[in-house]
C-alpha cells in the first residue's frame, strides 16, 4: 500500500493551494479517503473524508466552505482544494485510506504566512 501527496508549499493568506494524494497497492475505488492535518506542537485533526463514488463529503467545521475534497477513481488519485486560507491551516497534510486511516501518506506541508 502506497500513499504518496504532493502539492503542498507556502501560500499567502487568503491564497489556494491543491494538494494531491496518489495511491496504489489496493483497489481505491473501494474506499472512502480522508485528510487528516497536523499543525506543529498539536495532535491530528481530521479535515474531510469522501466516500467512494465521490458523490458524499464530510468536513471538519473549520475548513468547511473553504476547502474541497474530490477523487478521481480512474487515475487513483485523492485532491484537496483549499481555498481562503488561513495561517492556522499551517500544517502537515495527510492522505489515509477509510475514514479511520488504516495507512497512511508521508505528509505534504502547507504553510499559509504574510
Amino acid at each position: 500500500v502506497q500513499l504518496v501527496e504532493s502539492g503542498g508549499g507556502t501560500a499567502q493568506p487568503g491564497g489556494s493551494l491543491r494538494l494531491s494524494c496518489a495511491v496504489s497497492g489496493f483497489t481505491f475505488s473501494s474506499n472512502f479517503m480522508t485528510w487528516v492535518r497536523q499543525a506543529p506542537g498539536k495532535g491530528p485533526e481530521w479535515v474531510s473524508t469522501i466516500n467512494t463514488g465521490g458523490d458524499s463529503t464530510y468536513y471538519a467545521d473549520s475548513v468547511k466552505g473553504r476547502f474541497t475534497i474530490s477523487r478521481d477513481n480512474a487515475k487513483n488519485t485523492l485532491y484537496l482544494q483549499m481555498n481562503s486560507l488561513k495561517p492556522e491551516d499551517t500544517a502537515l497534510y495527510y492522505c489515509a485510506r477509510g475514514y479511520l486511516g488504516d495507512y497512511w501518506g508521508q505528509g505534504t506541508q502547507v504553510t499559509v504566512s504574510s
